[in-house]
C-alpha cells in the first residue's frame, strides 16, 4: 500500500497531467517535425515534471512552468536531431536526397513562411508563444525566464523584424505594427 504522501504526489501529478496534457502536446506538436518525435518530448516533459513534482507551482503558473521545460526539452531533441543528421548524413547519401526531396514536397514555401523562417529561432519562439499558445506579455515572461518589460520588447522587436520581412515580400503590414501587442 502506498505511504499517504507518495499518493499524495501521485494525485497531484495526475491532477496537472490531465489538466495540462493537451496543452503542452499542442505545443510540442506545433514545435516537432514528426509525431512520434512529439511523443517522446511530451513523455520527457512530464517524466521532468514527475521528478520535479516539488517545483510545479500551482495553478495556471504550472502550465507556464511546463512550456518552459517543453523549451528546454525541445532544445536537446533538436541538437540530438542535429548530431544524428551529421552523423548519418554521410551514410546514405542517396536516401538523403530522397528525403530531401520529399520533405520539399510539403514545406510551405509562401512568402508569409519565408519571412517567418527567415527571422531568429527565439523571434519565432516568442511570436509562436503569444500567437500558437495565446500567452500575453507576463506569461511569457514567465515561460522565458525574464521580466514581463523584457518579454514585451523582446516581441516588440520579434514583431517588427517580421513586419520588416513581410513589407519586403509585398504585404501590407499596418495591421501587425499598429497596436500589435497584448
Amino acid at each position: 500500500m502506498d505511504d499517504p504522501r507518495t499518493a499524495g504526489r501521485k494525485a497531484r501529478f495526475e491532477a496537472v497531467y490531465t489538466a495540462l496534457y493537451e496543452p503542452i502536446l499542442g505545443y510540442v506538436l506545433r514545435r516537432c517535425t514528426s509525431p512520434d518525435d512529439a511523443a517522446d518530448v511530451v513523455a520527457e516533459i512530464f517524466t521532468v515534471a514527475w521528478r520535479r513534482l516539488d517545483d510545479v507551482p500551482e495553478g495556471d503558473a504550472a502550465r507556464l512552468w511546463l512550456y518552459g521545460v517543453a523549451r528546454r526539452v525541445l532544445a536537446r531533441h533538436w541538437e540530438k536531431e542535429a548530431r544524428r543528421r551529421k552523423r548519418t548524413a554521410p551514410l546514405h547519401p542517396e536516401l538523403r536526397d530522397e528525403l530531401a526531396a520529399a520533405a520539399d514536397e510539403f514545406v510551405d514555401t509562401s512568402a508569409v513562411a519565408q519571412a517567418f523562417a527567415g527571422l531568429s529561432e527565439s523571434d519565432r519562439e516568442l511570436l509562436r508563444l503569444v500567437a500558437w499558445e495565446g500567452l500575453g506579455h507576463a506569461e511569457v515572461a514567465a515561460v522565458l525566464g525574464c521580466s514581463a518589460g523584457t518579454a514585451r520588447v523582446r516581441l516588440h522587436r520579434a514583431r517588427k523584424r517580421l513586419s520588416r520581412r513581410l513589407h519586403s515580400a509585398g504585404f501590407d503590414t499596418a495591421p501587425l505594427t499598429a497596436n500589435g501587442g497584448r
